[in-house]
């Protein structure tokens, strides 16, 4: 059988929204000789997040939108699907998750990384129960990822929500904030820290922030890719992203 030139162990087709900036170089940041990915983009008309309603709005679009970015990605005969976003993987909790799982799977064929799947497979790996939790989004979608890692056995000490008001101005949140919620929710009562939504920038920070803070900081598109590559049998370790690909 023939393989690509450039991706001959793997090539990973990645969902994202239109509107996301971060996860697509992230990933590329994180390749592994003999592994591509490929991104389809999910069209987002209506990028506005100020209210709980407006994300519910915008999940609809991907909800509407996400099976014609799968025959997209398909047609470059990818072996493996990665979802580029997270609000949607935590939405109803462990069944929910299932659920959009289950669909995804079953439409294109093929096996799905999801962010809620992976952060929960990263936080077993590191053995943590009392965990603090970064979110771009408004109040709605932190109940939901509350909702999952509760149901995951995971105990959510503190939980910052940025409230960003456009699914663009997520991926404008500079480090300097990121930097100031980790060190005004850390102190002894949480044992690792975790950031959620794929267009938040945190890949760079968190790598940094486990040494300074002596715990795990797991940024959510570290913990995709990972899952990603070990779900394939692709054991690589990737540098300067933290622990997780470095370690397990």
């Amino acid at each position: 059988m023939s393989k690509d030139a450039l991706g001959w162990r793997k090539k990973f087709g990645v969902l994202a929204p239109s509107t996301n900036t971060i996860v697509q170089p992230d990933f590329h940041r994180m390749e592994v000789p003999g592994v591509t990915s490929h991104t389809a983009r999910i069209h987002i008309r209506d990028q506005n997040l100020s209210s709980d309603e407006a994300m519910l709005r915008l999940l609809d679009q991907i909800r509407d939108e996400i099976l014609r970015a799968i025959d997209r990605v398909k047609t470059a005969e990818v072996d493996y699907l990665v979802m580029g976003m997270s609000a949607e993987t935590f939405w109803g909790g462990i069944e929910g998750s299932k659920a959009f799982v289950k669909r995804l799977e079953d439409y294109s064929g093929l096996k799905l990384a999801t962010g809620s799947r992976s952060c929960m497979a990263a936080l077993q790996r590191f053995n943590v129960k009392n965990i603090g939790v970064i979110t771009p989004y408004q109040p709605i979608a932190d109940q939901n990822v509350r909702r999952f890692f509760s149901e995951m056995g995971m105990n959510i000490v503190k939980l910052k929500g940025l409230k960003c008001p456009t699914a663009v101005a997520i991926a404008e949140v500079p480090e300097d904030v990121l930097r100031a919620a980790l060190l005004e929710m850390n102190d002894d009562s949480i044992d690792a820290f975790v950031q959620v939504g794929t267009n938040l920038s945190m890949l760079r920070l968190a790598d940094e922030a486990e040494r300074w803070l002596g715990k795990p900081v797991i940024a959510i598109n570290a913990a995709t890719w990972w899952y990603a590559l070990r779900d394939n049998g692709i054991n690589d370790k990737v540098y300067g992203c933290g622990r997780l690909l470095r370690e397990f």
